[in-house]
C-alpha cells in the first residue's frame, strides 16, 4: 500500500479515469448530451440559467473567432434562429474536448434529466465506494475535481452503480476555479478546503494536472486505471492502480 503521510486530512480526486471507466464518460455521457443539445436548447432556451450558457458560449465563440480558430459561424439573429448554429458550434467543442465551462453547463443540465429519468447511471470502480466509507471514518475529508460542472458531479455522484456517495463528499470544483493544469487553481481549492496544499492529496489520471497540482504543493498520486491512457515517459507522481492502495491516515 501506498503509505500517506498523516497531513494528509483531505483527499482530491479527479472523475474520469479515477473514479469512474473513460468509457463511461466518453461512450456513455457525451453521446448521450452530443444528440439532445438541439432539442434540450430549443425546450429551455428562455430559462435564465440557459439565457447564461449561451451568453458564455457567444463570448466564447467570439474569442475563437478573434483567434483565427475558425469555428462554425454563429449568424446575428434572434436566439430562436440561432439554435442551430450554436447546436453546431456545441459539436464543434466536444470534438475539439474542449474544457468549455459553457459547454461543461449545458451537460450537466442535459445529464441531470437523463440521470433522473433514470436514463443513466455512473459506473463507479468497485473499490470506491468501500474506500470512500474507510476515509470517511477517520476524518478524511473528500472533495471533487474534474473538468466537468459542479451541477454534473452532483447528478453523477448521486446516482452510480454503487448507490448515493454524494453524503461522503465535502466539496466539488470545476473550471469556474481555474483549469485544471494550473497551479493557482490548486492553490485556490486549497483557500476554499481551508488547508494548507501539503494537507491535501490529489489522485488524477492526467500526468498535466499532477504536475500543477505538485507545483502548488499538494501530494499527488497517478491513477492507472483500466481503459486509461498508457503513460510512456517517466512520472515523478507515485502510481495507484486502486483507491486500496492508499492508506488513510490513523486517527
Amino acid at each position: 500500500m501506498s503509505a500517506i503521510p498523516a497531513t494528509a486530512r483531505c483527499f482530491l480526486l479527479d472523475i474520469e479515469g479515477t473514479v469512474t471507466p473513460l468509457s463511461f464518460v466518453h461512450d456513455v455521457l457525451f453521446p448521450y448530451a452530443r444528440i439532445r443539445i438541439r432539442d434540450f436548447l430549443k425546450r429551455n432556451r428562455d430559462q435564465e440559467a440557459i439565457q447564461s450558457d449561451l451568453a458564455d458560449l457567444h463570448e466564447e465563440h467570439a474569442t475563437d473567432v478573434s483567434s483565427g480558430r475558425n469555428p462554425p459561424a454563429v449568424p446575428a439573429g434572434k436566439l430562436g434562429e440561432q439554435i442551430d448554429s450554436l447546436t453546431a458550434y456545441v459539436y464543434w467543442l466536444m470534438d475539439q474536448d474542449r474544457k468549455s465551462t459553457a459547454l461543461k453547463s449545458l451537460q450537466g443540465k442535459i445529464w441531470r434529466e437523463g440521470y433522473e429519468r433514470g436514463d443513466l447511471q455512473a459506473m463507479v470502480f468497485s473499490d470506491v465506494q468501500p474506500a470512500f466509507e474507510r476515509w470517511r471514518k477517520v476524518g478524511v475529508e473528500i472533495a471533487i475535481f474534474s473538468s466537468g460542472s459542479v451541477l454534473a458531479q452532483q447528478m453523477l455522484f448521486a446516482h452510480t452503480t454503487a448507490g448515493d456517495l454524494t453524503g461522503y463528499i465535502a466539496a466539488y470544483f470545476d473550471t469556474n476555479i481555474g483549469p485544471k493544469i494550473a497551479s493557482t487553481s490548486y492553490e485556490k481549492i486549497a483557500g476554499q478546503l481551508k488547508r494548507r496544499p501539503d494537507e491535501i492529496l490529489f489522485t488524477s489520471d492526467s500526468v498535466d494536472e499532477l504536475d500543477a497540482a505538485h507545483s502548488a504543493g499538494m501530494q499527488t498520486r497517478l491513477s492507472i486505471r483500466p481503459g486509461n491512457k498508457a503513460e510512456t515517459k517517466p512520472v515523478r507522481h507515485e502510481k495507484i492502480n486502486s483507491f486500496d492502495e492508499i492508506r488513510e491516515p490513523s486517527h
